[in-house]
């Protein structure tokens, strides 16, 4: 079927005659499941919202050295992310300006050239076109200049060594972009001043499920671990099924993050240590008693450098552990037991679509550049056992999200809904939580027992794309 693209007050009209507006329903915060299925649906949003988002693709200690490359994908798009000699980093479209072949189709490696493998056209690791087989005889023709012959760029910008990449001119930059959840990811990969490294290639794998299951979950979906990920919980000695779901939800650009609360003890084995810390400064908390996962109690003292007394006050009492970046990402950083004592995993993962009902999951693991070898071994361990391909974490949520992509694709479940009725609505500041006025970190603050806030907020960011204003005055921040 085709399907008619004619922009209205309402969004693109799907083909059989439904306004794709129609589909979120404002006033009973619901979603049809019909969303997670419709092959219309991708299509705009290839067109719509990957061509403009800022999307992670890679982390820079992937690619350490002059044309070192990794091969990645924006939504469907193959890309090459290169390192030039001068140090910058270069995201071009792997696609040959020629007839369209592949130009990489190794995963990583290190090259000054590509070569085309149908006709032999060469690019630079800036996607510069360098010549053709049989020089002499011109056979990249008459009518374009050599320079109009270059693979395409995307822009790119990082943070905390991350690598994002955007088709989209237009779109403002990725500070800007990652707005105030900033404040926050900072407390979990930007602390120390060697930063974060990779533990080897990110795990790659392909899940048959639409790629908004688990991008919406990551947006603050909190309340699925109490019954999907229980064995995690009793594996961690948590005193009751709920202890966790209680602290602050926050959203701002469709991204979100749970704070968890410190203020009282989580773990059987360190309640006590945890209420005695509450009557030490934050710093001392943070270097003493409660360190953040992934440092050691050296690395700690860099956090007075790195981070502002709001952000330490912050870490100390309600530190950020699970949540996700619109629209395609998870991260974390959090606590985890192991056969070999507690540790911590340092995590992000990227959904790239392949297709309305399959993604690939992208999942790298991370460490501490100055954090000692043992300990980078521990998380390690830790990262496989809680968010590896066959960990606790992944084979609850991987059995999860095809079930529901099937489940949209009948009669009945094509009719059917997702609901975000259960709200907390905001609190700014933060009553009964900040004695001293507003709570430091800004965005949209959703305080005490999980609520569907945040994923509807991420439907909403979703909404603002797909009807094609993600960056005006009424888009949804």
């Amino acid at each position: 079927m085709t399907m008619e693209m004619e922009r209205t007050a309402t969004g693109p009209i799907l083909s059989d005659g439904t306004p794709l507006a129609d589909l979120i329903d404002l006033e009973r915060h619901e979603v049809s499941l019909r969303l997670l299925t419709d092959p219309e649906v991708f299509r705009l949003e290839l067109d719509r919202l990957f061509s403009r988002v800022w999307t992670v693709l890679a982390h820079e200690t992937e690619i350490p050295n002059a044309f070192d490359y990794v091969a990645r994908d924006i939504g469907l798009d193959p890309v090459i992310v290169t390192r030039s000699r001068d140090g910058s980093i270069n995201v071009v479209h792997n696609v040959c300006s020629h007839r369209g072949m592949q130009v990489c189709r190794a995963e990583a490696g290190n090259e000054k050239q590509f070569k085309c493998p149908y006709h032999g056209w060469s690019f630079n690791e800036q996607g510069r076109f360098m010549g053709s087989p049989v020089a002499r005889e011109n056979m990249h023709g008459e009518f374009r200049a050599k320079e109009e012959l270059a693979l395409k760029k995307a822009r790119v910008q990082t943070y905390a060594g991350f690598v994002f990449a955007t088709w989209d001119q237009e779109a403002p930059p990725l500070e800007e972009y990652l707005g105030e959840i900033k404040f926050y990811l900072d407390l979990m990969f930007d602390r120390t001043e060697s930063g974060l490294e990779v533990l080897g290639p990110p795990q790659r794998f392909v899940i048959p499920a639409n790629w908004k299951c688990p991008g919406e979950q990551h947006a603050g979906d909190g309340y699925h671990a109490m019954t999907l990920h229980r064995s995690i919980n009793e594996l961690g000695g948590s005193e009751s099924d709920d202890s966790s779901m209680y602290g602050i939800d926050v959203s701002a650009n469709g991204h979100g993050l749970r704070l968890i609360d410190r203020r009282k003890g989580k773990w059987k084995n360190n309640r006590e240590a945890v209420l005695k810390a509450q009557t030490l400064p934050p710093f001392e908390k943070l270097r003493t008693i409660m360190l953040p996962p992934g440092l050691t109690p050296e690395m700690a003292e860099e956090l007075k450098d790195k981070l502002t007394e709001d952000q330490i006050r912050v870490l100390a009492d309600y530190p950020p552990s699970v949540g996700g970046l619109f629209p395609n990402m998870g991260t974390f950083c959090f606590e985890f037991p192991t056969p070999m004592g507690m540790a911590a995993i340092i995590s992000w993962h990227s959904f790239v679509p392949k297709g309305p009902d399959e993604f690939e999951f992208v999942n790298w693991f991370l460490v501490e550049k100055d954090a000692p070898q043992e300990f980078k071994d521990l998380m390690r361990r830790a990262a496989t056992l809680g968010l590896g391909t066959t960990g606790f974490v992944e084979t609850d949520d991987a059995d999860t999200w095809p079930m529901m992509t099937e489940a949209s694709k009948g009669f009945m479940g094509r009719r059917g809904t997702i609901k975000y009725g259960a709200l907390t609505g905001e609190d700014q500041p933060l009553t009964g939580y900040w004695d001293k006025g507003e709570f430091p970190g800004g965005g949209h603050l959703y305080p005490g027992f999980t609520k569907d806030d945040s994923q509807w907020n991420w439907w909403l960011r979703w909404r603002d794309f797909m009807l094609g204003e993600p960056w005006g005055p009424d888009a949804h921040h």
